[in-house]
């Protein structure tokens, strides 16, 4: 029985109930388009992308899996196909040799399938956390600073008119547009821990102590050893945010100071230099001769 028949009966029997879902086979083939983001999966997985998935998500049984689905949207990223809508443009067939199914799932089934993983409000942040927390939790840049991240706000223009968004000012065409902004924290290495979308920007200092921060605080994983840091010197913080000068703001940092949290960033007003005995000699490793985990 040819790929195609078999195919073909278990979406029968998929219909009638009696198969939760279709098992990838891949077969030898040859000139597959879009073959090339294979090569990227294996660093997907090793990364996550499957992990703990099926603690958070749940499907109804269905001839696509969750994990099809998963792998699915990671190869639309990877082939930058943007949005649901583009995959209609696509060879389904093609695409469903990168799942080792006969074709992928049609957009209107697909929308199905997310609408369903997304029904709870929070799971996809749920999920979001499980990857961060994992990834936080490798070893840290230095004990004076503990956990650190990076902070920063980026505007992304939203062409059209069907919606009256904001104005924002994009800094390097010198011009107001309408926009929305993206608030980011990322490790220094720039991997990232969490986004956050705000339509109408209330500026960084108010988005990271009201929405950064407190998801930080709850995230965060601390060691042992960092605990005893903390303990034996007050100056230790819980961990440190980067930003730039647009979250200066003296009377805030010292409500971060109260909680615990350094700051790094620079004056917005810089006058004269800074007393030269305020500097420390610091020897700094390159990261690729830093000891391994």
């Amino acid at each position: 029985m040819g790929m195609g028949c078999t195919r073909a009966v278990e979406r029968v029997c998929a219909a009638a109930g009696l198969l939760q879902e279709a098992p990838s086979r891949f077969e030898r083939a040859e000139s597959v388009a879009q073959g090339g983001v294979l090569w990227a999966l294996p660093a997907l997985l090793a990364n996550g992308l499957l992990r703990r998935a099926r603690e958070c998500f749940r499907l109804p049984p269905g001839f696509y899996s969750l994990t099809q689905i998963l792998v699915l949207l990671a190869t639309m990223a990877l082939a930058r196909v943007k949005t649901l809508e583009q995959l209609r443009y696509q060879p389904a067939g093609e695409w469903g040799n990168l799942l080792g199914l006969d074709r992928i799932p049609e957009v209107r089934t697909l929308r199905q399938k997310l609408k369903w993983r997304c029904e709870e409000l929070g799971r996809a942040a749920r999920w979001n956390a499980v990857w961060a927390r994992e990834w936080m939790a490798q070893p840290e840049p230095g004990p004076a600073l503990g956990p650190t991240f990076s902070a920063d706000g980026h505007v992304r223009v939203c062409p059209g008119g069907l919606t009256k968004l904001p104005r924002h000012y994009l800094a390097r065409q010198r011009f107001y547009k309408w926009a929305t902004v993206d608030y980011w924290v990322n490790a220094l290495d720039g991997q990232p821990f969490l986004s956050i979308q705000q339509a109408v920007d209330p500026g960084l200092v108010k988005a990271i102590r009201e929405e950064l921060l407190p998801w930080l605080e709850a995230n965060v994983p601390l060691t042992a050893e960092h605990q005893a840091r903390m303990e034996a010197d007050p100056r230790v913080p819980r961990f440190t945010v980067i930003f730039d000068r647009e979250g200066y703001s003296p009377e805030w940092f010292l409500e971060l100071q109260k909680e615990r949290i350094a700051a790094l960033t620079y004056h917005r007003y810089p006058k004269g230099d800074w007393p030269v005995e305020e500097f420390q000699e610091q020897e700094v490793k390159p990261r690729d001769q830093r000891p391994g985990p």
